[in-house]
């Protein structure tokens, strides 16, 4: 960790961290509903706010769509260089979730210019210079604030042709459900916050935390695909139950094929779980059911855990299994190359694990 966060330990200056700092998703349904004024409808929109989507698309008319979406939270990490690189990538994912090739993003910023040196902005927006970099997109500008605690995200746009749009909630009966990366890192970033985390466990935190969700631009190309999303705040659960939305189909969720980082388990015995965790589990405990042999303690902590630039969650047919394990071999994500689920006719609950 670099000297400036040393001196300055930016947890220390928000009450939250992450995707954990996420409004619990009771409350933003309330705000939602709230609405009182009569909503215009504009044709061209594929995907908006209704369906808790990754991001908004606009149909452009020329068989080409243009994604849109806006991600910032406050810091996860203390160091600002790092804390920027989260940031970035968690936000060009939203893109990625949607199938799109990211081409822009623009920077948003708060600040406590009283209680932090704007050297260490400058670090968090050089972190995040690079991850655009390695996505092959420009930091084209932005807007800051002088603010109580800092924050830092992006505002990112990207393109797709308009019959590749994917969206979260069109699974199919008998699709298998893949994830691209390990869950758990809600629980390592709380553990860095109260100071318990070790050099390696920051480390392995901070490697998935940065990793671009690029297979996503991949996926946006295969017809097959039915759903995808990516896991954030709302924890596996929560996005699970997003692809489930309204439809007549539950999902069998195999507990014991869940990408876990091992690491997580240890600050577990420790009780160090996010606050969202359970915010995230009394907005939905109604919908899971769990089957016997199921740790439910420890299922309990990890399956609502709220990731910060968490992996992609796809629903596809089973006829395309071994392309989508190939896929995942040929792009690094060997280990996660089995189906975590499957969608069954409708049960009771909506997640039966």
């Amino acid at each position: 960790m670099s000297e400036s966060t040393q001196e300055y330990r930016l947890t220390e200056y928000a009450h939250a961290a992450g995707c954990g700092c996420k409004i619990a998703p009771s409350v933003l349904q309330d705000m939602l509903r709230g609405i009182s004024v009569k909503k215009k409808i504009f044709p061209d929109l594929i995907a908006g706010n209704e369906g808790f989507e990754d991001a908004a698309v606009m149909d452009l008319g020329n068989g080409r769509s243009l994604i849109s979406s806006a991600d910032f939270f406050s810091p996860i990490v203390d160091d600002a260089f790092d804390f920027g690189r989260i940031a970035a990538a968690n936000a060009i994912s939203d893109v990625y979730a949607m199938g799109g090739k990211p081409i822009m993003a623009l920077g948003i910023l708060g600040w406590p210019v009283e209680k932090l040196p704007p050297a260490l902005a400058s670090k968090v927006m050089e972190g995040a210079m690079m991850v655009c970099e390695e996505a092959n997109i420009p930091l084209a500008g932005g807007h800051s604030i002088d603010a109580p605690e800092p924050f830092f995200g992006l505002s990112v746009n990207g393109i797709i042709p308009t019959r590749s749009v994917k969206r979260n909630h069109t699974i199919q009966e008998g699709d298998l459900i893949y994830l691209t990366k390990p869950i758990g890192v809600g629980i390592l970033s709380t553990a860095i916050k109260r100071k318990q985390i070790s050099e390696e466990d920051y480390t392995i935190a901070l490697k998935w935390m940065t990793q671009l969700n690029k297979i996503g631009e991949v996926l946006g190309n295969m017809d097959e695909v039915h759903a995808l999303t990516d896991v954030t705040g709302f924890g596996l659960l929560g996005h699970l139950l997003e692809m489930v939305g309204d439809s007549d189909y539950s999902i069998a969720l195999y507990y014991d094929r869940i990408p876990v980082i091992e690491s997580a388990r240890h600050y577990l015995k420790q009780r160090i779980v996010p606050d969202a965790t359970y915010r995230n589990w009394n907005h939905y405990h109604t919908q899971v059911e769990f089957g016997k042999g199921v740790d439910v303690m420890e299922a309990f902590n990890l399956l609502p855990d709220p990731q910060t630039n968490g992996g992609l969650l796809m629903a596809v047919p089973e006829k395309i299994q071994q392309e989508i394990e190939n896929l995942f071999i040929q792009t690094g994500l060997k280990e996660w190359a089995m189906p975590i689920g499957k969608v069954i006719p409708k049960k009771e609950k909506r997640i039966v694990v």
